[in-house]
């Protein structure tokens, strides 16, 4: 989703994305991976997500990127904490317990911010973005997490000229073409979703399935 778009849903409160519960596959997989509790881990296009309270009880440092300011300012409120702001560089920081936020583009975050980074977690922001913006997405990954990082990557795959985006259809050959170079990608969970989503079903979608990938940055 372009920028203009996304923070004018946030001004008008349309976050059906939103979920109201932490992601099931974060709950299920991230212990495999065997990070090292205190490890920082990346969370792209966060918004006010609850997979990052969730992280950060686990014993992560969690490190979020939004653009919208409302989603960040909406996450520290919701969960009762009163985040130091600074600005740091092209963005402006919120720092709370184990959760900081970058709030601004997440293609000016840089590799310096990252530092001692060896975790990812994808759950929305690949699939929010048109193809365009996918290819700079997955490059500036690359570009500036570390060697070794390990993370889980959901994608959504569906007939797109059955809806409009975003969430987009990313199709597993599209994953292996944007990440195969940099990451090894394991797909450890494939299903057809559409029975369970009734917002899709509403809206047209004949097929809707979910994947969830296993990430290490080669």
């Amino acid at each position: 989703m372009h920028a203009e778009c996304w923070q004018a849903r946030w001004a008008r409160s349309e976050i059906g994305f939103h979920l109201p519960e932490v992601n099931t596959y974060l709950r299920q997989y991230w212990s495999a991976l065997g990070l090292p509790i205190g490890a920082r881990v990346l969370v792209p296009l966060c918004g006010k997500s609850l997979d990052l309270a969730w992280l950060a009880g686990q014993g992560y440092q969690v490190v979020g990127v939004e653009l919208a300011q409302r989603a960040v300012e909406d996450f520290f409120a919701e969960h009762e904490l009163q985040p130091v702001v600074s600005e740091v560089g092209a963005f402006r920081l919120y720092r709370a317990g184990a959760v900081e936020i970058y709030c601004g583009d997440f293609l000016a975050l840089t590799a310096q911010q990252l530092a001692g980074c060896s975790g990812l977690y994808d759950r929305a922001a690949l699939i929010a973005l048109p193809p365009e913006m996918r290819e700079r997405y997955a490059a500036h990954l690359a570009q500036v997490l570390p060697v070794g990082c390990q993370g889980l990557l959901v994608t959504l795959d569906y007939p797109q000229e059955q809806m409009a985006g975003p969430p987009f259809a990313v199709p597993d050959s599209e994953v292996q073409q944007l990440l195969g170079a940099a990451w090894q990608l394991e797909c450890i969970e494939a299903a057809d979703v559409l029975g369970e989503n009734w917002k899709f079903l509403q809206r047209g979608l004949q097929r809707l399935d979910e994947r969830v990938y296993r990430l290490c940055k080669a």
